[in-house]
């Protein structure tokens, strides 16, 4: 490509190809799934990666919505708030809320005797 037309060609080809992707890309913007796959929980002993689906889905373990989410009424068109509204983070009243997912997780794992119990094995993500 030695001519000057040749390369304005190339130039332009290569502009037109990186407006095409960005145009596509920004059509076709990534949604929030309407149910949640995996939550990452944050928290000072390490993250603990939570996957929803495998709870929830009645070919793993098929465990209820409200369950966990114990203070939603499964109104239509409603969803499940977040823990922290009223499990805040440092408070005692109502519970804190790794207080709440200590009592609820790891007690159903020890109860159903499946997941795991030990600390290094939830408290994996740094």
């Amino acid at each position: 490509m030695g001519s000057k037309s040749e390369k304005m060609i190339a130039y332009c080809l290569a502009a037109s190809l990186l407006v095409v992707g960005v145009v596509s890309y920004v059509a076709s913007a990534h949604q929030k799934p309407d149910e949640i796959v995996r939550i990452m929980l944050q928290n000072s002993a390490g993250g603990v990666l939570f996957t929803h689906m495998n709870h929830a889905s009645e070919d793993e373990y098929g465990i209820g919505c409200t369950d966990c989410h114990h203070a939603w009424d499964e109104e239509p068109g409603t969803t499940p708030g977040l823990c922290s509204e009223c499990h805040e983070p440092e408070s005692e009243d109502p519970m804190k809320s790794s207080d709440a997912f200590h009592m609820l997780c790891k007690g159903c794992h020890e109860d159903g005797g499946s997941g795991p119990v030990e600390c290094g094995e939830c408290h994996v993500f740094q």
